[in-house]
């Protein structure tokens, strides 16, 4: 089925699956959203979170009904990224209820909070393109509460006639929220980071970075072959070569966030140098090679771990866009640094 335009949701050729009707009201007809999953949205979450199609992973912005909602139902707001959307209406299952989606080009709420496409703009326009007002008479906006940086509830408040009333952190507590009359609990207000959550984000970028490892990994492996004689390739240290960029890439991008609590320092920079240090330790204990070569192995892992961790930051509910650049000031050139100087020493060991 694919979903027409009405109500301000256009299909834009998208098949939805997820769309069971639509419900009539005075402006026209609204499609209706299934609160069960199918295969199909079980394998679009699984594959987003590995990274693939993930930026094309949206549904058409506009206002759909979940159940069968009245002019008195309530009215939530969430973001196009699909698996926002369907986190929402999966756990709207036995209520009637309006969903707003708003157009974030893809980006999950609290993501697109920050960018400014959820926002007090995006949110009066798409009230006013599917004409809610005509359809809802309950003027209550449930807007997630890390959607809160992109909306000024009182200038929504002011142009729309809707009062912005912040729900919970996450989708799970809908339920609950909705029971008691649209209040939260302090509990629901506040953000976990546990270590499933860390671990979440660890597939996406191990593909996001899999081509560039894989290349340093073929690089290194090549270079080893250098040497005062000439070149002369032998596959022994050229696999080594290639394992320990491989361990960088692994353990750079999963053990800082998983053991984040227990890493030394605030800055993620400085949590990467850590596991930089321990890895670092253990491949040159590990190494065959002579120790100016193990000494430059210990530098490139310093680097490439606090590399890894700084790009960390932008998945986690601890820092700010300023607290990110001040970081960034620092961390950078201390981490190019250790680069150019692991590297040299690396490369001279060849011809030691």
């Amino acid at each position: 089925m694919s979903v027409g335009c009405c109500c301000g949701t256009c299909g834009q050729g998208m098949s939805a699956e997820w769309v069971t009707g639509y419900l009539e009201t005075p402006v026209g007809r609204v499609p209706r959203a299934a609160v069960r999953w199918k295969w199909r949205d079980r394998l679009g979450a699984w594959a987003v979170c590995w990274g693939i199609g993930r930026m094309r992973y949206t549904v058409p912005p506009g206002l759909y009904a979940v159940g069968t909602p009245q002019p008195e139902s309530p009215l939530l707001v969430t973001a196009n990224y699909k698996l926002s959307f369907d986190h929402v209406r999966r756990e709207l299952a036995g209520f009637d209820a309006w969903v707003l989606v708003l157009d974030t080009k893809g980006v999950n709420v609290w993501c697109a909070a920050g960018k400014g496409t959820f926002g007090t703009e995006e949110l009066v326009g798409r009230i006013a393109r599917t004409e809610t007002v005509r359809i809802v008479n309950r003027r209550a906006l449930v807007v997630p509460q890390l959607g809160a940086p992109g909306v000024a509830a009182h200038e929504v408040a002011r142009r729309t006639g809707f009062r912005v009333v912040y729900g919970p952190v996450r989708a799970a507590d809908l339920p609950a929220f909705l029971r008691a009359g649209m209040r939260a609990t302090p509990e629901m207000r506040r953000v976990s980071f546990t270590l499933r959550e860390r671990l979440a984000v660890v597939p996406v970028e191990l593909v996001s970075r899999f081509l560039p490892a894989a290349g340093l990994a073929l690089l290194f492996a090549g270079l080893t072959g250098m040497s005062r004689g000439g070149y002369s390739f032998e596959s022994r240290p050229a696999l080594w070569a290639a394992a320990m960029v491989a361990a960088n890439y692994v353990v750079g991008i999963a053990a800082t966030p998983a053991m984040l609590p227990w890493l030394p320092g605030r800055s993620f920079a400085a949590k990467g140098l850590a596991t930089g240090a321990a890895l670092g330790f253990v491949l040159g204990w590990l190494s065959p090679e002579p120790w100016p070569d193990r000494v430059s192995v210990g530098l490139l892992s310093l680097a490439a771990c606090s590399f890894l961790g700084l790009m960390f930051t932008g998945s986690t509910p601890y820092t700010s866009a300023s607290g990110v650049r001040k970081e960034m000031a620092w961390a950078l050139p201390v981490q190019g640094g250790l680069a150019a100087v692991g590297l040299t020493g690396w490369i001279a060991a060849r011809f030691a």
